[in-house]
């Protein structure tokens, strides 16, 4: 539906203005710190996405994944039965099965996501994005995190968009989609909102920021729109759609920033790994240092904690 976005316009200054009154927002503090942390740590998609990944780190990261927090910390926080684990383990198609195997073997049900669609650049013929992605669900992941060609947005074809993306929601089959709009590189906000709308538009279940590729990745700014584009939809269609920022998000003060933000504009019901994620890496160290301190009354030494 072509007249959703025909007439977009994207106050740049308000949307600024609120994002900086978000960075000054005053954070939690004590065992409300310690649960939102616990809830950002369930909304992870513990991410390895390097060109050295072999399955000996992937077997690592599962297990990670499995096992995100201490086992004492959170007997110390009377939450070691609750079942926390991140949500999804996110890696390239080649990876997948390796991550299958460990998380099968581990008797974990944690899913497996594999990024697709001629990741990072997306400069890729569509034949070979959608072969890509029928490997990747062929090999056992559960979602797929494809990237767009930003070409479309640069030059307004949004019904070759939205063509693209629905024969990549084809090819998912019974996986989950998220498609990255690679925020950084779209020009203006206007044409976030636009994208994030077009993907809704043609089946993602989620819309995530960025590849953690790009020099800029996700922002308040960008967050912000994305969200109001997903309120909108939901409003106009009655269908809840997932958000992901990704890609430069490495501190668990700024994951508790990102969870109350979706929980100001979106509420509490996208507080849930089913339609929240944060694409991370290095984030779950940080988590898991600020937990050890709130346990403990002192940070943790490099050799006491697991590296994520």
């Amino acid at each position: 539906e072509l007249g959703w976005i025909s007439k977009v316009y994207v106050n740049r200054p308000a949307v600024v203005r609120h994002a900086e009154q978000i960075k000054k927002w005053k954070t939690v503090k004590g065992n409300w710190q310690a649960a939102w942390l616990l809830k950002a740590v369930t909304c992870i998609d513990l991410t390895t996405l390097s060109g050295d990944d072999t399955p000996s780190n992937v077997q690592r990261l599962c297990f990670k994944a499995k096992h995100p927090i201490r086992e004492d910390l959170l007997k110390a926080l009377d939450m070691h039965d609750k079942g926390i684990t991140v949500g999804a383990v996110c890696v390239y198609p080649a990876r997948v099965s390796d991550a299958v195997n460990t998380l099968k073997a581990a008797g974990c049900n944690i899913p497996v996501a594999s990024v697709a669609a001629g990741f990072p650049s997306g400069q890729t013929p569509l034949e070979s994005k959608l072969t890509e992605i029928r490997l990747a669900v062929e090999y056992g992941a559960r979602e797929i995190d494809i990237v767009i060609s930003r070409s479309l947005v640069l030059t307004g074809q949004w019904e070759g968009l939205y063509e693209e993306i629905r024969l990549c929601r084809a090819a998912c089959g019974e996986a989950h989609m998220k498609t990255i709009l690679a925020t950084g590189e779209l020009g203006s906000l206007a044409n976030v909102y636009k994208a994030s709308m077009i993907a809704m538009m043609a089946g993602s279940d989620f819309i995530k920021t960025s590849t953690g590729k790009e020099v800029e990745n996700a922002t308040f700014p960008v967050g912000i729109v994305m969200m109001r584009a997903i309120k909108e939809y939901y409003w106009q269609t009655g269908y809840k759609v997932g958000f992901k920022p990704a890609g430069g998000i490495r501190t668990a003060k700024e994951a508790i920033t990102w969870l109350m933000l979706v929980k100001e504009e979106l509420g509490v019901e996208w507080l849930a790994p089913e339609l929240f994620r944060l694409g991370a890496s290095s984030l779950l160290g940080d988590i898991e240092q600020q937990i050890f301190y709130h346990v403990t009354g002192s940070y943790a030494l490099q050799h006491e904690l697991a590296m994520a």
